[in-house]
């Protein structure tokens, strides 16, 4: 299946020395970064999906700190040359990425193995509390053709 129109994944690395180790997430100078809303985490406990939503203005940029997650997309964009594509990653301790997903596509995830996972996200645009762009789906609703 092709890669969903939009969608990045950057391969991170961890710069290791005798203090411990380091890794960029993202930065100003990466060719697809846009703009900065806020930086938030939130974590999934073993096997706890969080799926499925989308926003009408934002990117999301998502990385896996700690943990395993499986992240899975799907392009609902009629418009889109991937219109009904579904992408899956496994982001976390064992691979380090950086996926960015565009605004309309939906997204979820869910804890893969025994810990928690922790996701740190670094939106587009800050939450807006009075409206937020946020389109929600259960994540087994039958509308999304994916089986978590």
């Amino acid at each position: 299946m092709p890669r969903i129109e939009g969608v990045i994944v950057k391969q991170l690395r961890f710069i290791p020395d005798e203090r411990g180790r380091l890794m960029e997430i993202l930065r100003r100078d990466d060719p697809f970064f846009d703009k900065f809303g806020q930086v938030y985490i939130t974590t999934a406990f073993p096997g706890v999906i969080k799926a499925w939503h989308y926003h009408r203005y934002q990117a999301d940029h998502f990385t896996v700190l700690a943990g395993m997650a499986k992240v899975a997309l799907y392009d609902n964009r009629e418009e889109s040359p991937t219109f009904g594509a579904i992408n899956e990653f496994f982001p976390g301790e064992y691979n380090p990425l950086l996926i960015r997903i565009p605004p309309l596509v939906w997204h979820g995830f869910k804890a893969l193995g025994s810990r928690e996972a922790l996701l740190l996200n670094c939106p587009t645009e800050p939450y807006n509390h009075e409206n937020p762009d946020e389109f929600r789906l259960p994540p087994d609703s039958g509308n999304i053709p994916y089986d978590w």
